[in-house]
């Protein structure tokens, strides 16, 4: 079982992915839309896995992951986000993003690239 704090700044979405992860097995940690909130969560809660928002109203995703990872080098991190976003792909991929799913997404996307992360990095 997983600790996860979710990202993303559509409630939907949140509570969408909340629903997965617990059916899952996993325990979700903490949820916020906001990605200066997210730090402070990340922060406080340490989290086993944080699935995170490339696009958070205002904010861009992909430095609020770049912070995470300054705050903990070993910090597991999905990004989520709408098709088409090559370049932030990219962008996450060098950041040391663990995954990467698009929406819209389905429940066995999500918890096979959890399980996946998870398994592989147990000793965290």
């Amino acid at each position: 079982m997983a600790r996860i704090l979710i990202v993303d700044d559509a409630a939907i979405i949140r509570r969408s992915l909340q629903h997965i992860v617990e059916k899952a097995g996993h325990e979700v940690v903490g949820m916020t839309g906001d990605g200066q909130e997210a730090l402070k969560l990340y922060k406080e809660l340490k989290p086993d896995l944080t699935t995170l928002d490339v696009w958070l109203g205002e904010e861009d995703g992909i430095q609020i992951l770049g912070s995470i990872r300054k705050e903990d080098p070993d910090a597991r991190v999905i990004m989520v986000t709408s098709a088409g976003w090559e370049e932030k792909k990219e962008e996450a991929k060098k950041l040391g993003a663990a995954g990467y799913i698009e929406k819209p997404f389905n429940s066995k996307v999500i918890t096979d690239k959890i399980a996946n992360i998870v398994g592989r990095n147990k000793d965290k």
